[in-house]
């Protein structure tokens, strides 16, 4: 046991220190100004124009590092920042972001496999460690009857969340490879610009990474309490 708070401690710690780098990053590439001088809500709007997409709206949400794309209602999320600022941080989110909503519009199947798991995920997430954790004060370690099939039931809500964790990898890295082959390819960005929007999105990706592996290391935690016990 000692072992897996050594290893939570060290992913909490890891997360921390990939979070702030992501914040100075962006905090870094946002006084790196635009020479074509566009927003990130025409940069967006411009990319969703060129890949042909009419029916996706650019918005703007309250936050900071709130964006995100929602498929259920085909609308681009900027936070604020993002939404009106004339940087290279902001041209690599706004980006970014439209990369989900080119993977929405092309069916990308990790997109697809990800928005199937999101409702499940939704529901069971919250409440996985605390069955699991129910089914163990009622006996599930010794394998005794109905806890030991509440625990399990726990353990198969949290496999979800892991496996939803896992499958976002491909997903969020996906899109920030559009990103950049667009950014690129349209000359959208100078050459520095465009090293500060890759290197701000690698960063960003990095925090799907550590979160994966967490949920990971906290399942099999959970597993081999339920399972470890058994004779």
């Amino acid at each position: 046991m000692m072992g897996y708070y050594i290893l939570i401690g060290a992913i909490a710690l890891v997360s921390w220190l990939v979070s702030a780098r992501l914040k100075s990053k962006f905090k870094h590439y946002s006084k790196v100004h635009l020479q074509n001088g566009m927003s990130g809500a025409e940069i967006a709007q411009k990319m969703l124009d060129d890949h042909g997409i009419r029916d996706v709206k650019v918005i703007s949400t309250p936050g900071m590092l709130t964006d995100h794309y929602n498929p259920k209602n085909k609308t681009v999320n900027l936070s604020e920042g993002v939404y009106n600022q004339r940087n290279a941080a902001a041209a690599a989110v706004a980006a970014h972001e439209v990369g989900h909503a080119v993977q929405h519009a092309q069916a990308y199947e990790w997109l697809t496999m990800r928005s199937k798991l999101v409702p499940v995920v939704s529901v069971t997430s919250g409440m996985s460690t605390w069955v699991v954790f129910g089914g163990l004060m009622l006996g599930a370690a010794a394998g005794v009857g109905l806890g030991y099939w509440i625990a399990v039931a726990g353990l198969v809500m949290m496999a979800f969340a892991t496996l939803f964790s896992f499958i976002t990898l491909p997903v969020e890295y996906d899109a920030s490879k559009r990103a950049l082959v667009w950014l690129k390819q349209k000359n959208m960005v100078t050459q520095a610009e465009y090293k500060g929007s890759e290197d701000a999105l690698n960063w960003a990706a990095r925090t799907y990474l550590v979160a994966a592996i967490g949920a990971l290391a906290t399942l099999v935690y959970w597993g081999l309490q339920v399972f470890g016990g058994r004779d």
